[in-house]
Formats: C-alpha cells, structure tokens, sequence
C-alpha cells in the first residue's frame, strides 16, 4: 500500500528563525519560532495568505504553541518560562486573535513549563517541567494550577491529552512514557519500550492508541487503557521530533531531524509515504482539519524557517 501527496505550495520565510512549532484550527495554521512574534495564515484560501500577526507574543521566542480542536482558544510557551492564553474572536463579532491572560507559573522560571497540550476545549492546560512534573491549570478560572502528577524526576520533553479529557500522556528524556488518569488523579501506566528521549507523544482521535517516538526512531504504539505496546513503527533514518494523528486515526503523520516527512498506516504498521522539502531538522508537522470536498492535506515546518503544505493526489 501506498499513497501519493504533492506539496501544493510553500510559504518562504514564514518566521525570521527556526519554526518550532505549529498550531491548527479549521481554517488556520499558527507558527511559533525563535522570534518574538506568532504569526497566522489561512487556510482556507490558495496560498495561505498571513492574517495576523501577534507581535511581542513572547519576547525571546516561543517554543511551544497548541490549540483547541474547537479552534477558540490557543496556548504558547516561550523561552524565557511564560505561557499564555489566546482566544479567537470575541462578543462583539471581532476576528483575531488576542491575549486572554498569563498562566500562573511557580516562579515563573524557565523550565517550570515546557511542553503543552490543551482540552478539546481548551479549557484545561497540562504541561511537563524541568524535573518531570506533570501540571494542569484551568484556563477559565483564573489560570491556576489545579493539579501535580509527580514521576521519576526525568526533564519531560512531550504531553498530550485524550481527546475525551480522561488521560493525560507525558515523555521524558530518559525515556520514560507515563499515562494518567485525569478522574482519578493516579498515574495509569508506566510504558516501556523507548530507552532514549521521548520528544513527542499523541493519543489517537477515539483515545484507543498512543504513539510515541524521539531518539530511538521508531514511533512505539501502546493500548492507552492496557498500556500494552501494540506495534512499533519502523523506517525512520533520525530522531523523530513530531507525530500527528489524521482525523480518522487511520494514518500518523510523523517528522524528523533529517527534514523527512512520513505518513504511516496505523493497520499496515508501515509508511505509505515520504517526503523531504528540505535536508533541515522538522520540528513540527500537522494534518490540516479535513474540510469537504477536499482531499487530506498537511503541514510541516522547521529549522528552513519555512512552511510546507502538502495534499493528496486524488482529490480537491
């Protein structure tokens, strides 16, 4: 099995320095870099032409930007240990995107938040820390912590909630993968399977999966409620530094330091595609919302400061 995708354009320059990470919405596509600012294109029109621009987001850079599946709210995390929340729109009918307010990080030292992930909501904030804390704040009343999930004390690089709010997934630079139980407070499975840094995490849409993956180049599946590893994928040349799931959580989009993208058959168990726009670090990849009438599209960017976008070649 195999399946064909042709990159439809790609933005130039789209941040001053290296594009750590993008962000989508139904219509949108965030970047967060090394600079300053987050910037927002759209995606609904050809070419993706940029819509806003927020200056002075994060005045060292930003490391760390996620959204809502709802496409309401948005969270970054910048280098200088600040994160912040982001809502779309407002009352009035205004568009855009505008500054909610600050979380509320214990000393707000940089380190204390890292890695982010946000509610289908966005009404919940976890984040990994330094030493391996897990944290959750909740972004409507008031931003404060509401609870800490303690591990082996390892730096935690990823995390990710379940789409239903039930688990929160977190990996760590020993390689380490935790599962919670957000009901419970309890921690639900310590993984095995990855012995090097873990460097991103993902639960499949329905929650039944996860996938893990960073220096030992596979991408590890695990049952999320037995916390059996189902299947390893394996075919990357590099560390892998982002993994995204399709809508349907048929295919997993994966991204790596060599600057490959590949996209995986979850029941075949190997890649179906690969594709390299640049020879430079890929620090985020995203599916694009499937839209109707339109064919299954996606997004990369990285160390080349640019973003790509890609979609199938049957189709819209």
């Amino acid at each position: 099995m195999s399946k064909q995708y042709v990159t439809t354009y790609t933005l130039e320059n789209a941040q001053p320095t290296d594009i750590f990470s993008l962000a989508v919405t139904p219509t949108q596509v965030l970047s967060a870099s090394g600079a300053s600012s987050i910037r927002i294109h759209d995606t609904t029109q050809p070419e993706a032409p940029l819509v806003q621009t927020i200056e002075g987001a994060h005045k060292i850079g930003c490391h760390h930007l996620v959204t809502s599946r709802n496409g309401r709210k948005a969270a970054s995390a910048g280098f200088g240990g600040e994160a912040k929340i982001w809502s779309f729109g407002d009352a009035d009918g205004n568009t855009g995107w505008r500054e909610e307010g600050r979380v509320v990080v214990d000393g707000n030292k940089a380190g204390e938040l890292w890695a982010i992930a946000l509610s289908e909501d966005g009404q919940y904030l976890a984040s990994t820390t330094y030493d391996g804390r897990i944290n959750v704040w909740d972004t409507a009343a008031g931003r404060v912590k509401i609870r800490e999930y303690e591990t082996k004390g390892s730096f935690g690089m990823c995390i990710d909630l379940s789409t239903d709010g039930r688990f929160t997934a977190s990996g760590h630079e020993n390689g380490s993968v935790y599962v919670f139980n957000n009901d419970t407070g309890r921690m639900l499975h310590s993984l095995p399977g990855l012995v090097k840094p873990v460097r991103t995490i993902a639960f499949s849409p329905d929650g039944k999966l996860l996938a893990a993956a960073g220096d030992s180049k596979i991408i590890a599946l695990y049952d999320a409620a037995s916390g059996e590893q189902v299947a390893n994928l394996k075919g990357n040349a590099a560390w892998v530094f982002a993994v995204d799931w399709s809508d349907t959580g048929e295919f997993l989009l994966s991204g790596a330091y060599d600057g490959k993208a590949r996209v995986w058959s979850v029941t075949q168990r190997e890649c179906v595609a690969t594709h390299t726009e640049t020879d430079k670090t890929l620090w985020s990849v995203k599916w694009l919302p499937k839209q109707a009438g339109m064919s299954e599209r996606f997004v990369t960017a990285g160390a080349n400061r640019s973003i790509s976008f890609y979609r199938e070649a049957t189709g819209g």
